[in-house]
């Protein structure tokens, strides 16, 4: 389901070194409309013509790159068990870059772990802007080896590199927030806004020391009836206090937010917006009087 980005807080996504056919590729000149393709590099003939089909690209006029294994164990390794991040390379991703300040749009199919809001956070706080992104992959997967072909695909079609730490740290706050998530009592709208506002307070705050960034958290957990345990407080304190140290302009990514928003919000005024809205909701509530019908009949 398409996500775009509101008011939701910020993230870090990992990724490897770009490298294809042991040479990088800078895109100079990238536009807006550009599209890049990553697939993972353990996907068999007729996975990957599903998934290319899938994210409607033929394979003669795409760019790709592709994704190994090794890239996602190295950054995902020291977060996510090896069980979990599997022997094989599958997840895969469409990047297509927008006009400057439009925000960015998630869209996932065949992911059953990351949700679009976290690749969003993920993806904002590594310093990916103004691009539409599509997850997929040829049947479910958890899609935490996604997070490094984005990237990936990413620095490539923009020429921009991504620091090293924040690929590390992005990587460490996906897994950490589908960890809070799993958990039955939070659930994965809760972890992400929780996320979203202890990077809030902080950039707020700018806690110094350690106990200042657990003081943070807890006052939020406590607001929001979230109940962490001894570990969970420690990996998150550690978490945050990588996340203070990147710098990052705040200000300017929650810009990039407000952008997407308000290209909702216009779509949503415009006719073509009411008249999608409307009929879905029109949809719906046939849907609910033909329910109240056939237990009113009985």
């Amino acid at each position: 389901m398409k996500k775009l980005i509101t008011s939701l807080g910020v993230t870090a996504i990992a990724v490897g070194m770009i490298n294809v056919v042991n040479s990088p590729i800078v895109l100079a000149d990238a536009q807006p409309g550009d599209v890049i393709i990553t697939l993972g590099e353990d996907l068999s003939v007729g996975q990957k013509n599903t998934v290319l089909k899938d994210m409607d690209v033929n394979e003669s006029d795409a760019q790709i790159v592709y994704v190994n294994n090794g890239e996602e164990h190295k950054y995902l390794g020291n977060y996510v068990p090896e069980s979990q991040i599997g022997s094989k390379s599958i997840s895969s991703a469409k990047i297509t870059l927008g006009d400057k300040d439009t925000g960015l749009v998630v869209e996932s199919h065949n992911v059953n772990y990351i949700t679009d809001e976290m690749y969003l956070n993920s993806l904002s706080t590594a310093g990916v802007k103004d691009a539409k992104v599509y997850v997929t992959a040829p049947f479910a997967v958890s899609g935490t080896g996604a997070l490094t072909g984005i990237i990936k695909a990413y620095e490539v079609s923009s020429g921009t590199k991504i620091d090293e730490s924040q690929k590390q740290v992005a990587n460490q706050e996906m897994v950490t927030t589908a960890q809070l998530a799993s958990n039955d009592d939070i659930g994965q709208e809760k972890a992400v806004e929780f996320m979203s506002k202890v990077k809030e307070e902080i950039s707020k705050e700018n806690p110094k020391t350690e106990e200042d960034i657990k003081s943070i958290i807890q006052k939020i957990a406590v607001d929001m009836n979230i109940n962490l345990t001894t570990d969970q407080q420690s990996q998150l304190v550690d978490l945050f206090g990588k996340i203070k140290d990147l710098h990052i302009d705040w200000e300017k990514v929650n810009k990039t937010f407000d952008a997407a928003k308000e290209k909702w919000n216009k779509f949503a005024q415009s006719e073509e917006g009411k008249n999608i809205i409307d009929s879905f909701i029109a949809f719906m509530k046939s849907i609910w009087h033909g329910i109240t019908a056939l237990f009113g009949s009985k």
